[in-house]
């Protein structure tokens, strides 16, 4: 393995980072667990950053990318009718909600959400955007520009004009002890001001992810968005939701992580576990929207007969098994239990989260690296965010049994107990 490491060292950039004092390399996984190249096996609740969906070893996935292997056609491009990347976005169209639906297929997120601010200043002739504060949207120029963390951007020039609005930082003095209607309220005001003074009007869209993935699992009361959204309309501004961390059922109570704020928003961007792994994303956009741009577009790779086979089975399982209810029975499990166990530990600042997406807040950065070790030591993987960096969290698998559930429970509470009493003396 140290072998490996230096070679990853001498050709991989500096700044793409590894997990854990030894990195591990993951070999092979079965079900919601995969094992190392020194034959040691853990629970995942990380999932590939929330990408492996069902987890590994799917046969329904398996045979669905070999069906299309055995064609001899592992691609074609958009020029040609692609039977799979139509029947795929008929299936998102149709479980989108959003009105005459229309379906564009990238390769990620990073240009999922390019391709739907490409739409929007297309749509409003403006290239000013609203983004959140804490924010994560992709490592390309424009994505970046909309970004608000400061640890991923590497500079402040922008092909846009964005002002970044308040929502998923409660824990600022200014929010932190006002109710949630009141919090909903100030963010408002804060919005119509920003419209008011700031801006040139004739903003193009907002986007948000309605939880944070980067951010660590923050979000805002119930009623911000659908507030936001009143306030974005009177403007005719467009409402672009970030489901790449938050689509699938992956939240529990909703198929769409807007959906818990009982807001439709005009597109949806998706990718990482649409495809159990396989790389694919897009948007889900209105027809007018999506048709109206004048110059011919195509994508060379994203929607490839070889994803959307994988994408298909991947959202045929989900649904053929509800694995939305079985993310939110055991997300409740988990989350319920860390919160009984957070009450006695001071090292915890917040447990937070929706279904199989679901966070621990520590009290400081140099805690979660802790956390990190103690639980890879004890075998689960979690992944580690939040602004300041000192937030573990986790988006298992949504085939996670309740038995799995509850193991991992009993890690991270083990784990969280053993930092505690180090911190605490």
């Amino acid at each position: 393995m140290s072998d490996l490491l230096a070679r990853h060292h001498a050709v991989i950039p500096n700044w793409v980072a590894l997990y854990y004092d030894r990195p591990i390399e993951i070999v092979s996984g079965k079900g919601c667990r995969v094992t190392d190249a020194d034959g040691r096996t853990y629970l995942d609740f990380f999932a590939g950053i929330v990408t492996n969906t069902l987890g590994y070893d799917v046969a329904e996935v398996r045979e669905a990318v070999e069906r299309q292997l055995r064609t001899g056609v592992a691609h074609t491009s958009t020029l040609y009718l692609l039977r799979g990347q139509v029947e795929l976005a008929e299936k998102i169209a149709r479980l989108s909600g959003i009105d005459d639906a229309k379906v564009f297929f990238t390769n990620s997120g990073t240009e999922a959400n390019e391709a739907a601010l490409l739409l929007a200043t297309y749509a409003r002739k403006s290239n000013q955007v609203l983004a959140m504060r804490q924010s994560y949207h992709g490592r390309s120029f424009g994505a970046i520009s909309i970004t608000a963390n400061r640890t991923w951007k590497n500079n402040g020039l922008s092909p846009l004009t964005v002002y970044f609005l308040h929502g998923g930082d409660r824990q600022l003095p200014q929010f932190r002890d006002l109710s949630d209607a009141a919090f909903v309220e100030a963010c408002v005001e804060d919005l119509r001001h920003t419209l008011m003074t700031v801006t040139a009007g004739d903003v193009a869209a907002c986007i948000a992810e309605p939880i944070q993935g980067v951010g660590g699992y923050t979000y805002p009361p119930d009623g911000l968005y659908a507030a936001y959204k009143e306030v974005l309309d009177e403007y005719g501004i467009l409402f672009i939701s970030d489901e790449v961390q938050t689509g699938w059922g992956r939240t529990g109570r909703n198929f769409w992580g807007i959906g818990n704020y009982g807001v439709t928003p005009d597109m949806m961007t998706f990718a990482k576990g649409t495809g159990n792994g396989f790389a694919i994303g897009g948007v889900v956009a209105r027809g007018e929207l999506m048709d109206a741009p004048h110059a011919t577009g195509i994508s060379t790779f994203g929607g490839n007969p070889i994803a959307t086979a994988a994408a298909n089975a991947t959202i045929d399982y989900i649904l053929d098994h509800d694995l939305q209810a079985n993310a939110d029975a055991v997300g409740r499990l988990i989350i319920e239990g860390l919160r009984a166990a957070a009450a006695r530990l001071p090292i915890v600042t917040d447990v937070r989260g929706m279904g199989l997406l679901f966070a621990i807040e520590l009290r400081e950065p140099a805690l979660a690296g802790r956390m990190l070790e103690e639980t890879k030591t004890r075998g689960l993987l979690v992944g580690k965010g939040g602004l300041y960096g000192n937030t573990i969290r986790m988006a298992p698998p949504l085939t996670l049994s309740e038995d799995e559930g509850k193991e991992g429970l009993g890690i991270l509470i083990d784990a969280l107990e053993a930092i505690n009493g180090e911190a605490t003396p």
